[in-house]
């Protein structure tokens, strides 16, 4: 087999020089605070900034070094096995709506592409499911009547130009695939030339609202007043404002970036059965890329994550013919109860905090259409498709056997994390190992470096206090509760923890 690099790096992030931003170091007023600077944060600065609304972009860590620099970057209206599934929840005109406004955002991404001259290898493709199953087959055909109903263009076929066998593969036409990083860098560039600012390694901590007018208020003190906030965060940093962190739960997934000896004929390719596998091109320069993807699973519940990395390498050797595997990485992505996204105002008792987030793995017209849906609350203009994304709404079927299922998930983890036992101790673990360990008599983890310094940290998530498991893939702390991620020095990687995991001496 190719051999894998050691650590994940995504293609996106190291093949682009991403611009710099100053951590924010006074108090600051401004129209907008947007919390976040991946797809929605950037694109709803753009939007805001076009109309001469003054934005304060805040992000945690670097800017686009989150989800959006570790996506797949397809964008498409076909979101998996989706519109059966809508039409039979929300019914025809709801389905219609979702479908609607990812088309626009797809429409938006490609003149926004064309009018700002931006190089971001922007291409057009068919997206296509594919199944290698009967079951699956038949998923396909629902979903194809379902197509027919909205009236999107789909085509189901009995091959496809992929060297193994499939039973059969749904078509939708005139997708399109690009390279996110430049695409957003020069939307910043706009923002700020607009006279915006974008700030980097500012972490929001809250917002105080009581007087209708928010004032966020940073890690390090600094408040910003403003008249809107949007939390564009992946996961709602106020997330016990409506209640979030009960109603999203969120999934791993991994990408292999691979070089191959054979041209590659086209097409972003989706399997229906699991393990999913994902499938499409991209460019290195003057060197073609497949990007292979899947593996998903909840975040923090995976034994041996580096076993996914190593089964979609067997994927791939096994489907093509392997120069090298160039890129790995993993990437983690919100569901919603009833799997389309929150987009809208955070609670009914906050009107000036909006929120986006549950994008499924589909965040590239999802974020841009929550963009658009954001800005048109703030300059107070009408948007058809609020009502579908608004995170009040609530359904029987499917969000409470949803809410019931994930959560009674969460407390088994707690639980479970509480009563874990371990005798292993510092000593035992090896370089480049990380294990959960007892220290005097507690549970801690330990990562030891390839330099065989030790690194030891408490291993409790400062959110909600579930008891984080190591990730040997993405050498992180994973909790398996609601998603927070931590680096092997207890730093957040991930929310919606906001505190770092506390440092215990070995």
């Amino acid at each position: 087999m190719a051999q894998l690099p050691q650590f994940p790096e995504s293609y996106w992030t190291n093949s682009v020089d991403i611009p710099t931003f100053p951590i924010l170091k006074s108090d600051l007023s401004t129209d907008v605070v947007i919390v976040g600077a991946g797809m929605t944060g950037i694109t709803a600065g753009y939007l805001l900034a076009k109309q001469g609304v003054k934005v304060a972009i805040l992000e945690a860590g670097r800017i686009l070094h989150g989800t959006t620099g570790h996506t797949t970057a397809k964008i498409t209206a076909q979101h998996d096995v989706i519109y059966d599934e809508l039409i039979s929840h929300f019914g025809e005109d709801q389905a219609r709506l979702y479908y609607e406004a990812n088309r626009d955002a797809l429409q938006f991404i490609k003149r926004t592409a064309e009018t700002e001259s931006i190089a971001c290898d922007y291409a057009t493709e068919d997206a296509i499911l594919y199944s290698q199953t009967f079951q699956s087959d038949d998923k396909l055909q629902k979903e194809l009547r379902a197509y027919e109903k909205l009236g999107i263009s789909g085509e189901l076929k009995d091959s496809i130009e992929l060297p193994f066998e499939i039973t059969s593969a749904l078509t939708m036409k005139d997708q399109a695939r690009f390279h996110p990083i430049p695409y957003l860098t020069t939307l910043i560039d706009r923002i700020v030339k607009a006279g915006s600012q974008v700030f980097e390694h500012t972490t929001v901590m809250k917002v105080e609202d009581d007087s209708g007018s928010p004032i966020v208020v940073t890690e390090k003190g600094q408040r910003l007043t403003c008249k809107h906030v949007i939390a564009a965060s992946h996961f709602p940093f106020l997330d016990w404002k409506g209640v979030y962190f009960a109603r999203l739960h969120a999934e791993r997934s991994y990408v292999l970036a691979v070089k191959l000896k054979q041209p590659y004929k086209g097409g972003m390719y989706l399997s229906v059965d699991k393990p999913t596998r994902s499938i499409r091109l991209a460019q290195d320069g003057d060197e073609p890329l497949i990007l292979i993807g899947g593996e998903g699973h909840k975040a923090g519940q995976s034994p041996c994550t580096i076993k996914h990395y190593e089964a979609l390498q067997t994927f791939a050797v096994t489907t093509f013919d392997v120069k090298e595997i160039a890129y790995r990485w993993s990437t983690q992505d919100l569901v919603t109860t009833d799997k389309v996204p929150y987009v809208g105002r955070i609670s009914n008792n906050n009107p000036n905090i909006l929120v986006a987030t549950g994008y499924r793995k589909w965040g590239m017209t999802n974020s841009t259409a929550a963009a658009h849906m954001l800005t048109n609350i703030v300059l107070g203009n009408e948007d058809r498709y609020l009502q579908l994304f608004d995170p009040a709404r609530f359904h029987s079927d499917p969000d409470l056997k949803t809410l019931i299922s994930q959560n009674a998930n969460v407390a088994k983890e707690l639980i479970s994390g509480k009563l874990e036992s371990t005798r292993r101790s510092v000593d035992d673990v090896a370089v480049n190992e990380g294990a959960v360990v007892s220290v005097g008599g507690k549970r801690a983890g330990a990562y030891r470096d390839p330099n065989g310094v030790l690194h030891v940290v408490d291993t409790t998530c400062t959110h909600m206090g579930c008891e984080t498991h190591w990730n040997d893939g993405d050498r992180t702390w994973d909790c398996p509760c609601h998603g927070s991620r931590f680096s092997y020095t207890g730093e957040v990687v991930e929310g919606p923890a906001k505190e770092p995991l506390a440092k215990i001496e070995g």
